[in-house]
């Protein structure tokens, strides 16, 4: 992996928040690529219940200011890094008093989801691709984790299609069971078409539940991972269907080698 510059962008990493499939291994696999002479960079939402002070979160002045468009509104972003304790690992967190101040991640303490975490994803993943382009880093590959993270591939493949920076980059999603009830709002297909989105390209945007986000993330993907040994069966046949380089799921104690030969010669 030496030299390998991969870019993880994830909707949970530990150690700052808790343990589950995706948080894990949003911070494994970085680590095993770092540890293996890997240039790597991470970028995760700054949930309101991340304790900035106890993970020595600071503002990157040089990366913030700048607004993104979402749904016909100019959003501000806030940048933040803090490093992962005795790994010398950098994690950037895309921030916003409107999408990302509340306590929480996903829903509220009644577990209800936020009306609005369509359009948290749509600046998630705008906001990493705007950072990245002012670090001036090109990345091999970006590897997403999580449906909060999945907007990614689809702008990619889309409005930002003519950056160059990006000319060469490959795009791998890992694909969890970690899922959510019921659906986003249902304007997100309308919202992510005021980029420049072709409505026809998500189409299975129409109905945003869990299964149909990650299918339009397969869609614009370059290749894909199966995180988890339960992933539903409907999701797996899509993945074995959609004609995409794929890894069926390794066990954590075995994930390294074959993580690393996915990167270096089937993507």
């Amino acid at each position: 992996m030496k030299d390998k510059r991969i870019l993880y962008v994830s909707s949970e990493v530990v150690p700052y928040l808790a343990e589950n499939e995706v948080s894990l291994m949003s911070y494994d696999v970085p680590k095993m690529v770092n540890d293996q002479g890997g240039q790597i960079r991470i970028f995760m939402p700054r949930y309101g219940n991340i304790n900035e002070r106890r993970h020595q979160l600071h503002e990157v002045i040089r990366l913030s200011g700048m607004n993104l468009v979402v749904n016909d509104l100019d959003m501000p972003l806030i940048i933040k890094v803090a490093s992962i304790p005795k790994e010398r690992i950098q994690v950037y967190f895309i921030d916003n008093d409107e999408y990302f101040k509340r306590k929480a991640t996903f829903a509220d303490e009644e577990g209800v989801m936020y009306p609005d975490n369509d359009e948290r994803a749509i600046f998630f993943a705008k906001g990493v691709v705007e950072t990245v382009k002012k670090l001036n880093w090109v990345p091999d590959i970006i590897h997403v984790h999580g449906w909060m993270a999945a907007m990614l591939p689809i702008y990619m493949k889309h409005y930002y299609k003519n950056e160059a920076l990006f000319s060469d980059t490959k795009i791998i999603t890992s694909v969890y069971s970690q899922s959510f009830d019921g659906i986003l709002d249902a304007e997100m297909i309308n919202k992510i078409g005021l980029d420049e989105v072709p409505l026809e390209a998500i189409a299975d945007l129409k109905n945003p539940d869990y299964e149909s986000i990650i299918k339009a993330t397969i869609d614009h993907s370059d290749g894909i991972i199966i995180a988890s040994d339960s992933l539903s069966s409907s999701l797996t046949k899509y993945i074995e269907s959609s004609g995409k380089p794929f890894l069926p799921f390794v066990p954590k104690d075995a994930f390294a080698e074959a993580y690393s030969t996915f990167y270096n010669e089937i993507i």
